[in-house]
């Protein structure tokens, strides 16, 4: 039976009158890969004020939110998704600087736009990330990373909302290879502060200018996706044995591995979340088959 939050968005719109509440709201609108169907309800807090109040709400009722960004690491059911998803978004988005090489972020701000606040700045050191298309959030979240770039790199702190509604901060952030300590768990990360070094503002926005375009060049930007769909195995790239698999152009329904970038799945037309976990399971299968290696998935996959 379909669990039924009405009474639960009910008690939302009664305790936070002002909260943006969007119900049965389609998630392919919210998730780079333009897959996912509709959920109980999308509320997007304006204040940390009403962020706190909607966790303690769901904390209370026993439900946990599904938080998002901009939507761009995740592969969310077609169906109906019986959750409240939480997004961040242009209500969190604020950046400044701090002294000397300092800037403080909110969760919410796309890292493309952190990226140039920080090369208007003449600050070095986010020049990776901007052509990463999530949030800070989610980026801190997973350390997320590139061109030799990843988020632990220039994170210094943290501050987030615990899963016993308390604020906390820590440098303490249990970094590694796309993990955490926020991996996995239902903190909600409010902003962070970030320790860059200083620069040549026109130098950092030509590395930024030449990353992009390697980026075009070698990456189907022109197709929904979610980023790289495998995370990098010990020892080689995902890619690069997908590749060599012959899997390139392998297609399940709408769900296509990149003609130009092995290590993305794309959206080519049409593609369900179905078509997506299928083409998933068969690249595994025929690279293990190839190679001995186990691909593990990185995009983050939301059933239920």
């Amino acid at each position: 039976m379909e669990k039924d939050l009405t009474p639960l968005i009910a008690e939302l719109r009664a305790r936070l009158p002002q909260l943006a509440i969007l119900e049965r709201e389609p998630l392919s609108e919210h998730c780079s890969f333009h897959i996912g169907g509709p959920c109980a309800a999308l509320v997007q807090p304006s204040s940390a004020e009403e962020l706190a109040g909607v966790c303690e709400l769901l904390r209370e009722r026993g439900e946990e939110p599904l938080v998002i960004g901009n939507g761009t690491n995740l592969l969310i059911t077609d169906g109906y998704l019986p959750r409240i998803v939480l997004q961040l978004g242009a209500a969190f988005s604020r950046c400044e600087r701090l002294e000397g090489s300092v800037i403080r972020a909110q969760a919410g701000v796309g890292l493309y736009k952190l990226a140039n606040f920080a090369a208007a700045e003449s600050l070095a050191g986010l020049e990776f990330a901007q052509g990463i298309p999530g949030t800070l959030g989610g980026a801190v979240s997973m350390n997320a990373g590139a061109y030799g770039g990843e988020m632990k790199g220039v994170v210094a702190s943290v501050r987030w909302l615990d899963g016993d509604g308390r604020i906390r901060e820590s440098g303490e952030l249990d970094f590694s290879y796309r993990h955490s300590r926020f991996s996995g768990t239902d903190d909600v990360i409010l902003d962070a502060t970030l320790r860059l070094r200083e620069g040549d503002g026109e130098a950092i926005r030509q590395t930024m200018r030449e990353l992009m375009q390697r980026r075009r060049a070698s990456q189907p930007l022109d197709l929904p996706s979610a980023g790289s769909t495998f995370k990098r195995p010990a020892g080689g790239y995902a890619a690069a044995l997908i590749d060599q698999a012959g899997l390139k152009g392998l297609r399940v329904g709408g769900a296509q591995v990149s003609e130009k970038h092995a290590g993305f799945v794309v959206n080519a037309g049409g593609a369900t979340f179905s078509d997506v976990l299928r083409l998933m399971e068969e690249i595994r299968e025929r690279v293990y088959a190839a190679s001995g290696i186990t691909l593990e998935p990185e995009v983050k996959i939301i059933e239920k």
